[in-house]
């Protein structure tokens, strides 16, 4: 005579099936995250920016676009540091600038329009004409989304900034091959003081950093800081400074994985030796 089996509980039924489901979420979140890492390391020299140490100010999550990841504040609704690669390649040549674009990942919804009648520009952290002959229309269509902006005054963007930008791609990037950069705003260092110092939702930066670095076995890097409050026609290299400056200033690390000995070298003084900066330091924007 057949023992008639007993129904599983219902509850054994929902762990089982929930069990399923985290096992299906953690496989393809690893998955996800292992192809993640290996494209963002196609985009950085060395590691991705990290905090220093963690506060409200200096948390944010990484955003990848074709070409450029942005490390993006909710708090400050600016992008903390932006990183792209630039190499040379056979005739250079960019499309018509596209329309800016607003991002759906920002918590803050900030319109095309947002910096209309505030006295400050929609400056590019990554550059519209280099994004765009290094890696493409696609890329260039993501420099103009709003993630990728920052408020800058218009001596500073068109003329000063600009030229700097020009700088790299004309000179660093023929002469060296390749270069990383990695660039953002810098903020006053209470956090408070500013605070209420923005284009609607967005903080007004005090100041903007690019860090330029050439990989290699003998790595060398250039960085400037270059305030809001500037004619336009000053000489690059008054703006030059250490990467442990940049550091201090924006409470990034950057170049995480750079061996200790080789970072304290590389990030603890200015040298200019081998750049040939002096050559373009003066030279006029292209527009």
């Amino acid at each position: 005579m057949s023992r008639r089996r007993s129904p599983v509980p219902r509850w054994r039924r929902q762990v089982r099936r929930f069990g399923i489901t985290l096992v299906f979420v953690l496989v393809t979140s690893g998955l996800w995250y292992g192809q993640e890492r290996q494209v963002r390391d196609q985009l950085v020299w060395m590691g991705v920016p990290e905090w220093q140490s963690p506060t409200p100010a200096s948390l944010h999550r990484v955003l990848r676009n074709e070409g450029f990841l942005v490390g993006w504040s909710d708090v400050r609704v600016n992008p903390l540091w932006v990183s792209y690669r630039l190499y040379a390649v056979d005739d250079p040549a960019a499309g018509p600038r596209p329309n800016f674009q607003r991002d759906w990942r920002t918590l803050w919804p900030i319109g095309t329009d947002h910096y209309a009648g505030s006295g400050y520009d929609r400056g590019h952290m990554a550059p519209n004409y280099a994004i765009a002959v290094v890696h493409g229309p696609d890329a260039q269509r993501d420099t103009f989304t709003m993630s990728n902006m920052s408020p800058q005054r218009p001596d500073l963007n068109r003329r000063l900034w600009q030229r700097l930008e020009e700088v790299v791609i004309d000179h660093f990037v023929p002469r060296f091959g390749e270069v990383q950069v990695i660039t953002g705003p810098v903020f006053p260092e209470r956090f408070l003081d500013n605070v209420l110092n923005r284009v609607g939702f967005v903080e007004i930066p005090e100041a903007f950093y690019k860090i330029i670095a050439v990989p290699g076995e003998e790595p060398r890097v250039l960085a400037f800081i270059m305030p809001q409050e500037v004619r336009g026609d000053e000489p690059l290299d008054d703006y030059l400074v250490s990467v442990d400056e940049i550091e201090a200033r924006t409470g990034l690390n950057f170049f995480p994985n750079l061996p200790e000995p080789v970072a304290e070298a590389l990030e603890g003084e200015v040298v200019t030796r081998g750049w040939a900066l002096e050559e373009v330091a003066r030279r006029p924007g292209r527009f």
